[in-house]
């Protein structure tokens, strides 16, 4: 008998069909397995994205260095000693560190800092200012929405230009007002306005950068009387090198400029992002591991119920099969129909879970997002994931019942009172 047979599929309506409250309770039990297991799964990308929202705009292969007090005296230098980094630093790591690929130096006035005083026409606010090198874009990137970015000429020439963000645009300017080529009064030092940005980055890093200006880091140090002080730095590594292998190098070209001990372990500040978003990946793959194996074993719940029911149908039927042996239904015919039985079943039920656990978690996900759950979602290669489990897990729930059919001896069935 062909699995396309009309026949054989009226057979399985009306078996299925035969108790359709016993039907609709097993089938609940698959549905919800597999619906538990669609609205985890989507928690949990919701909870990676908002997580990961933290390295948006961020280069993961990035480092961040600062300077702390020491805690360790060395060459005469006594312990708690502040020192500041510099430009020679930068020259030094240049030339010292092969294995960076960007170096990226920055100072900030406002920001955490405190305010600092921007003033254009009638129109003031506080923003925080950064003195940056083009490199820093590389590590930070920046969406150009008019105008250019700082450049080394900028560097070199201690240009007093800026980049701004879009909500010092806002409240710096009215609609439709011309942007690039105005100036704007940083402290009391005027700057020329060449770019503004659009921020990569999410949530708190997005509001801040927003409200950033950015400017020539040798401009910075000028106009604000810096110096040539370095308030931290971001650098990315080459290709091959972990930013492991270099922070460690250089730490050890810092420590060594600033007589600063090597094993002085708190003396520099340090932001691994390599490291971190690998720990957030390793965490989600254990979280990922865990729905997966609650979400089945729910759904192994499910399937269990089915084979119950199964075996009792297999039971009611069982003088219906022995008559179907005696006038010469082969094994397979017989092992094929309870497989398919329980296949339908289970996929019905199945595939109203996953309908409703695909819905929930695209419309009511979004209802409940926060910074640290965002965007909800569940891609099309879990889905297909989930069917298959439903279709193995559809044939698993008839093999047990099919075995008990074929243990049927035609002539106890023929004697076996309905």
């Amino acid at each position: 008998m062909s699995v396309f047979d009309a026949d054989r599929w009226r057979e399985v309506f009306d078996t299925l069909g035969a108790n359709k409250l016993r039907t609709a309770l097993t089938a609940f039990g698959v549905l919800w397995g597999i619906f538990m297991l669609i609205i985890m799964l989507g928690a949990g990308s919701g909870l990676y994205n908002g997580v990961t929202s933290e390295f948006q705009g961020f280069a993961t292969n990035s480092l961040y260095v600062w300077t702390q007090r020491t805690t360790m005296p060395y060459k005469g230098l006594p312990a708690g000693r502040w020192f500041r980094m510099d430009n020679e630093d930068t020259k030094a790591i240049r030339e010292l560190v092969p294995e960076a690929r960007f170096i990226a130096p920055r100072n900030e006035v406002g920001g955490w800092r405190g305010s600092a005083n921007v003033v254009r026409g009638v129109n003031t606010g506080a923003y925080g200012i950064k003195g940056d090198y083009p490199e820093a874009v590389e590590i930070q990137p920046f969406e150009v929405t008019e105008g250019r970015l700082l450049n080394q000429f900028d560097i070199d020439q201690k240009r007093k230009v800026a980049v701004i963000g879009a909500k010092v645009v806002n409240d710096l300017f009215e609609p439709n007002e011309e942007v690039i080529g105005s100036n704007i009064r940083i402290n009391g030092v005027y700057f020329t306005v060449v770019g503004t940005v659009k921020t990569k980055k999410a949530g708190r890093e997005a509001e801040d950068d927003a409200q950033s200006i950015f400017v020539p880091l040798t401009s910075f140090q000028q106009a604000f009387n810096y110096g040539n002080w370095v308030s931290y730095y971001g650098f990315m590594p080459i290709d091959g090198v972990s930013v492991a292998e270099l922070e460690t190098k250089v730490l050890s070209v810092l420590k060594e400029r600033h007589r600063v001990h090597p094993d002085d372990k708190f003396a520099f500040g340090t932001n691994n992002n390599e490291e971190s978003f690998a720990e957030y990946a390793n965490v989600f793959s254990g979280i990922n591991f865990l729905i997966w194996f609650v979400g089945t074993l729910t759904l192994i719940a499910g399937i269990i119920g089915i084979s119950n029911i199964m075996l009792v149908i297999v039971k009611e039927r069982t003088k219906e099969i022995g008559i179907r042996r005696a006038i010469g239904a082969s094994p397979t015919s017989i092992v094929s129909q309870i497989i398919l039985e329980a296949l339908v079943l289970t996929s019905m039920a199945g595939y109203i879970g996953i309908v409703l656990g695909v819905w929930t978690v695209e419309y009511v996900g979004p209802m409940i997002e926060d910074e640290s759950f965002t965007n909800p979602q569940i891609d099309f290669q879990t889905i297909l994931i989930a069917l298959g489990v439903l279709i193995i897990s559809g044939c698993a729930a008839g093999f047990l019942p099919a075995y008990r059919a074929l243990e049927i001896k035609p002539v106890e069935a023929l004697r076996t009172e309905n």
